[in-house]
């Protein structure tokens, strides 16, 4: 089980540095209501994770994703679809960047988060766990490689709850600091979202390109084996 965590903890770092969920994050603990919008945020965001996760277990389970101690050909088939799927994001990201990182804009529904239902806020932090590109290409592939590495079920569940809380931090740790420090720590929290915004494009990148890479090596690694 151990040595499958290991191999997971890339794919959560991938998750969890999310500039975007974590900007949306913060504008909503600056809102109104942001002690319990945050809470509905957070929620949101562990319940797409898991359940994306879980239902990638058990169709995975159920195709065969472990045989003779090995993962099968079409784990290694997935990864290298996902890897091809993040360098193709990672090109677009660096294409379409800034050339001026200060002048970096971000998307249009940020300014009216304040406006965000209870609902929206939920629906929008299952998009941006569940539905975005890269957390869901993540998220399936970790899954995969879970059920592939053919450890008992309640270790795999194990495993995939510390994929979910890891991948999570980058959304959690705000909200902690608020829910700690209250009032106080808007300024600090502040300074985190420019950072956050100004680096976006780059950061994206990078973890476009050296995760789509390691998806790549894995995949050839289990279809050349």
């Amino acid at each position: 089980m151990g040595a499958v965590l290991g191999d997971e903890l890339g794919f959560a770092a991938g998750v969890m540095i999310s500039p975007l969920p974590i900007i949306a994050m913060i504008l909503i603990l600056a809102t109104p209501r942001g002690r319990m919008s945050g809470l509905v945020f957070a929620a949101g965001w562990l319940v797409g994770l898991s359940a994306l996760g879980a239902i990638t277990l058990v169709l995975s389970g159920g195709a065969g994703a472990s045989g003779n101690g090995q993962p099968a050909d079409w784990v290694g088939v997935l990864k290298l679809v996902i890897g091809l799927l993040l360098l193709l994001l990672g090109l677009q990201q660096w294409r379409h960047r800034p050339r001026d990182a200060s002048q970096a804009e971000l998307p249009k529904w940020m300014a009216a988060i304040d406006r965000f239902t209870p609902v929206k806020i939920l629906g929008l932090s299952l998009v941006l766990s569940a539905a975005n590109a890269k957390n869901a290409g993540l998220t399936i592939a970790a899954a995969a490689a879970i059920s592939s590495s053919g450890i008992p079920t309640d270790q795999q569940i194990a495993v995939l709850t510390m994929f979910v809380l890891i991948g999570s931090l980058g959304i959690l740790i705000p909200l902690v600091v608020f829910l700690i420090a209250g009032e106080r720590a808007r300024n600090t929290l502040s300074s985190w979202k420019n950072w956050a915004a100004l680096h976006n494009a780059a950061i994206m990148t990078v973890l476009f390109v050296v995760l789509g890479m390691k998806l790549l090596g894995d995949g050839i690694g289990i279809l050349i084996s």
